[in-house]
């Protein structure tokens, strides 16, 4: 039986709307370039060179890569739609705020290894680029978990809610982080520690070096190993809070990519700042569950699990609407940094 003209003009803007979230494979590539290139740029203007970036060399730069990052998402508001536009700069935002967290604990592994401040450049722009594939990796095995269940976010929200309940708790008994907190090497780490030939002290910022015919690895190689074993673990609240903001895996990986492009210039712009954000913690938590309850109410709204609702989607749940979403994300991080600020002024009136 032939379809109405009604059927056919609702089947062909199905099948457009369903290939509107396609992104071409030209696209794709075009973009991987780029971001490529924005760090073999960053590497030649910055790392190439050993030395301790200025106050206003950080400032000037961090501009730039949040400007950058804020026209792509207007070309993705523009070119693909408004929807789109919304969750890039929803999960550009919460991505950014994510890895200001990270930031903490980079300052903390700098200053266990004593690395000198002309090389911490390199060390944290590798770092940022293994951190960058490790998530290209976790978005592409997301996504494919997604498309085939759609009880994976169960698992991302419950997953998040946990993650959340971590950080308040760890804000309440220990109060603000601090850069002062000792670091301590995972197990991969000290494995490494152990058993590489490694040299007592840096040798500029080679990675390995060569003495009486024997190559050894230096500080700056352990260094980065423990960058990349952090930006890991923070990989798996990330990824999991984006899918919460997006189904699309090209705004998932964008938003993360433009998230770490300028992290290295924001690292030593927030350095001595960092201690400042006191909240920070418990700001991030809240954003944390806030999404971690999003994707279970998506989960439920999608629902095919057997023991739950007879296999039924289960309705009349409320819409979370990532416009909504963006607001409160914003509104948290507004909140968590005045307040943080202003806790930091009264402390320091009360140490005079």
């Amino acid at each position: 039986m032939e379809p109405t003209t009604s059927e056919a003009v609702q089947q062909t803007a199905l099948t457009g709307l369903a290939a509107a979230d396609v992104v071409p494979t030209w696209v794709w590539l075009a973009t991987i370039g780029a971001i490529g290139a924005l760090f073999v740029f960053d590497f030649v203007t910055h790392v190439r060179k050993p030395h301790e970036p200025t106050f206003r060399e950080s400032a000037l730069w961090s501009t730039f890569y949040i400007a950058l990052a804020l026209v792509f998402g207007g070309g993705v508001y523009y070119f693909w739609d408004a929807e789109h536009g919304v969750e890039y700069f929803a999960g550009f935002i919460t991505e950014k705020s994510l890895s200001v967290d990270n930031l903490f604990v980079f300052v903390i592994i700098m200053k266990s290894f004593q690395v000198p401040a002309a090389y911490q450049q390199k060390a944290l722009l590798i770092g940022i680029v293994i951190a960058l594939v490790m998530r290209g990796i976790f978005i592409a095995l997301g996504a494919a978990a997604i498309e085939e269940f759609s009880w994976v976010f169960y698992i991302f929200g419950l997953f998040l809610l946990y993650t959340a309940w971590k950080l308040a708790a760890e804000s309440f008994s220990h109060g603000a982080k601090s850069t002062d907190e000792a670091y301590e090497p995972n197990a991969l780490v000290k494995y490494f520690q152990r058993h590489l030939p490694t040299t007592p002290d840096f040798r500029g910022n080679a990675l390995t070096v060569v003495e009486n015919g024997k190559r050894f690895f230096t500080p700056m190689f352990i260094v980065i190993l423990a960058l990349g074993m952090t930006d890991l673990l923070f990989a798996l609240d990330s990824i999991p809070a984006i899918y919460g903001l997006t189904d699309a895996p090209y705004i998932v990986f964008t938003a993360n990519a433009f998230a770490l492009l300028g992290l290295l210039q924001l690292y030593f712009l927030l350095g001595g700042l960092l201690d400042r954000l006191v909240y920070l913690g418990l700001g991030l938590s809240l954003i944390l569950a806030f999404i971690g309850v999003k994707l279970i109410i998506h989960a439920m709204e999608a629902n095919e699990l057997s023991f739950v609702n007879g296999g039924q989607p289960i309705e009349g749940l409320p819409h979370i609407t990532t416009g909504f979403s963006l607001s409160v994300i914003l509104g948290i991080l507004v909140v968590t940094t005045v307040a943080s600020l202003l806790k930091s002024r009264s402390d320091d009136r009360k140490a005079r």
